[in-house]
């Protein structure tokens, strides 16, 4: 992988690129099925993320003739990587065993360990044969939606096929590692005015939050409405902010304190409710949930934007989607994708019927929505919200932060890449856009 380095460093041609040989094993972060029970009888945030992910060595898979093999500059961590790594709510060894069973190519995945990571920024070395669009030297980021394109309930949204699966998640051979095996369709081109870094941390959540507000298949956000948006500096909040003042809409991002909220006030978010400070609590200690605390929420959107929201964007789940669908105005979208603080819901359905409310569902993006969200983000219309990142060494603290929510944004994760910085292509571009706007969540 050393060589392959130096000559992604060199400026070598795909040809060069093309002529090097694949190694037999690459480094990779990865939990080990053996492992799985570790954490039996702890509490979710008892479990440790830095006990269950190794960086080693593991061997090069066959490449199928739909795959590439992808030299990983960078990766990022997600949620899904933190559930893997305290094997919730079920192990994924699950998932990968599925994909054994499907076909000869999907038997490779089914192994005593998973490499994981749903993220990539990096370059093509290999294409199999029954690839046509990219070539080695291709420098490429990487989306998280793995179809199998022959089923036929992949032809009109893919995300509904019906073995639509999320890679490095519920396959193998994810991103955090110095080597990804990816399927074509999986492959966007990298925005050549960011950095290694800064072009891995956006596909998986970017791509999400287009689809949910932007998307026919999610909200259909139109000019001026107020959009609700839960975690507003998260990982898929800061991403829904920047779609909502794009097109024109009204947001009001909920955040857990006064630097976060500095943080959306210098994006561009003018109404922010600090969470801690209005000591919201949706649930009584009966675990029955309190109305009196969703109208206290709703009359504190109201006395920023003089109306109640038309979309929610929901993605703590329990704890927060009584007050959703309360305080979403008459005829308004609540537009869910995730379930972080628990996906046992409890909602009043008096409040969705009797006002012609809508819950919406949404997951991940499919191919055509995800290129369209990355270029975007290769325009300069749509900015990396990179905070910090870890070295793949340090991959268990990366996804701990996660884990405990000690970040902002999203934490990216060095691979190949020795450092920080590199991989800029169009400083050009990246001069019109701003440095002060690309790494807005590195300075909060």
């Amino acid at each position: 992988m050393q060589e392959i380095l130096e000559a992604i460093r060199s400026g070598a041609s795909g040809e060069e690129i093309a002529n090097l040989p694949v190694p037999s094993s690459y480094r990779a972060a990865v939990v080990h099925k053996e492992e799985t029970t570790m954490f039996e009888g702890l509490a979710s945030n008892e479990k440790d993320p830095r006990k269950s992910l190794h960086v080693e060595g593991v061997a090069t898979p066959e490449l199928a003739p739909d795959e590439a093999y992808v030299a990983v500059m960078a990766s990022s961590i997600n949620f899904n990587t933190v559930w893997t790594s305290i094997f919730e709510p079920v192990s994924t060894f699950v998932f990968l065993e599925r994909l054994g069973n499907e076909s000869r190519w999907g038997k490779r995945h089914d192994l005593p360990y998973h490499v994981v990571g749903s993220d990539a920024a990096g370059v093509v070395l290999r294409v199999g044969s029954a690839v046509r669009n990219w070539k080695p030297g291709d420098r490429v980021t990487v989306h998280c939606n793995f179809v199998d394109d022959q089923d036929p309930s992949a032809h009109d949204d893919s995300m509904l096929a019906a073995n639509q699966r999320i890679w490095g998640f519920e396959s193998n051979f994810g991103g955090l590692a110095d080597l990804a095996v990816v399927k074509a369709n999986q492959l966007m081109p990298k925005p050549a005015h960011l950095s290694w870094e800064e072009a891995a941390v956006n596909a998986l959540c970017n791509s999400t939050s287009y689809r949910m507000l932007v998307s026919s298949n999610g909200a259909s956000m139109k000019q001026g409405d107020v959009v609700f948006i839960w975690g507003a500096t998260g990982g898929i909040g800061g991403y829904a902010v920047q779609y909502v003042l794009n097109g024109g809409g009204i947001p009001v991002g909920v955040v857990s304190g006064p630097e976060k909220a500095k943080l959306l006030n210098q994006m561009g978010c003018e109404h922010v409710i600090d969470r801690k400070e209005r000591a919201y609590r949706f649930w009584r200690d009966d675990g029955t949930q309190d109305e009196r605390e969703w109208r206290r929420l709703g009359k504190d959107v109201r006395s920023l934007v003089g109306e109640d929201p038309h979309i929610v964007f929901e993605h703590p789940g329990r704890q927060t989607m009584g007050a959703s669908v309360f305080i979403c105005a008459r005829g308004g979208t609540v537009v869910t994708c995730a379930a972080t603080s628990g996906y046992m819901i409890e909602y009043d359905n008096r409040h969705l019927w009797m006002k012609l409310k809508s819950i919406k569902s949404s997951h991940f993006a499919n191919y055509k929505e995800a290129w369209e969200a990355n270029r975007l983000l290769a325009k300069g219309m749509i900015q990396p919200i990179l905070s910090r990142t870890f070295a793949l060494e340090d991959v268990g603290e990366a996804a701990s932060q996660v884990h405990q929510n000690r970040h902002e944004g999203k934490i990216g994760v060095l691979c190949l890449a020795p450092e920080e910085g590199l991989g800029i292509d169009d400083p050009e571009l990246r001069e019109k856009v701003g440095e002060d706007r690309i790494t807005l969540f590195r300075r909060a």
